[in-house]
C-alpha cells in the first residue's frame, strides 16, 4: 500500500489482500459491523462468513487508492477487482475506530 492508514485500517486491507477472513475478523471489536450490498453484519463471526462468501462468490481484491479522514471516521477509495459485472469498481470503505480496533465499515 502506497496510502498511509491508521493500523486497524491497513490490517483490514492486507487481510482482504492475504484472502483471509479470520484475519479480517479479527481487525474489529467484538461487536463490529460492516454493511454490505444491503447487509448488514455484526459480530467476528458474521464478519468472517460475510468476507468468506463474499470472496468464494466474486474472487475480488481490493486496492486502496486515497484516504481521507474526518469527523471520526477514515473514507478509503479502494478498487475492487473480481467475478462481477462492471469490474473493476471504486468503492468508498467508511471506516470508524474504536482503539486500534475498527467499530464499523460501510461499503458503497
Amino acid at each position: 500500500m502506497s496510502i498511509r492508514l491508521p493500523k486497524p485500517v491497513a490490517a483490514y486491507f492486507a487481510a482482504e489482500q492475504a484472502g483471509d477472513a479470520d484475519a479480517l475478523a479479527r481487525c474489529f471489536v467484538e461487536d463490529g459491523i460492516v454493511r454490505d450490498e444491503g447487509g448488514t453484519f455484526t459480530g467476528a463471526a458474521a464478519i468472517r462468513q460475510w468476507n468468506a462468501a463474499a470472496r468464494e462468490k466474486y474472487h475480488h481484491t481490493v486496492e486502496p487508492l486515497s484516504s481521507v479522514e474526518g469527523d471520526g471516521q477514515i473514507a478509503v477509495i479502494g478498487r475492487v477487482s473480481g467475478n462481477f459485472p462492471g469490474s473493476p469498481v471504486n468503492l468508498e470503505h467508511i471506516f470508524r475506530l474504536q482503539g486500534d480496533r475498527i467499530a464499523s465499515l460501510e461499503i458503497r
